[in-house]
């Protein structure tokens, strides 16, 4: 039987082209119609710790765990969670760390999600050329579709 509601998963970050991406993802639940409830996952990658050495006495605290993640995280989810509230979308946030391609790939899979939905990089040719950019990885390597939002 065809399925008609599907798992989308918004890449974010809290820029303007990941605030464009999580309005696109919702548009894109809502397409589904209300018979079919789609649900969007929005996915914040913070890079990955480093680990303490034994020069270091006191360890930094992990970003959600230090003060002022709260209202950061609030302003980092704040466009998706509007929008999906509007849209009356079931949405789920979801902090992890790591490398932002990496982790967006395994937590599609981890999910069986049908969509990636992630903004352009707007790095310029040259940073793109030597660094790449998330979303070109995520296209690139991604075992689902991918869809990046200019």
């Amino acid at each position: 039987m065809l399925n008609l509601s599907k798992k989308i998963l918004v890449a974010i970050d809290g820029s303007p082209q990941s605030d464009k991406a999580a309005e696109e993802a919702v548009r894109l639940a809502t397409g589904s119609g209300a018979r079919f409830k789609s649900k969007v996952y929005a996915l914040l990658v913070l890079p990955s710790m480093r680990a303490p050495s034994f020069t270091d006495f006191f360890p930094s605290l992990p970003d959600t765990e230090r003060p002022g993640w709260e209202e950061k995280r609030k302003r980092i989810f704040y466009v998706v969670e509007k929008a999906a509230s509007q849209a009356e979308i079931p949405l789920a946030s979801e902090v992890v760390y790591g490398d932002a391609s990496e982790e967006i790939m395994a937590f599609a899979e981890k999910e069986e999600i049908d969509v990636i939905v992630i903004g352009s990089s707007g790095a310029g040719r040259v940073k793109r050329a030597f660094m790449g950019s998330v979303s070109t990885k995520v296209a690139l390597h991604a075992r689902h579709s991918v869809y990046i939002v200019r």
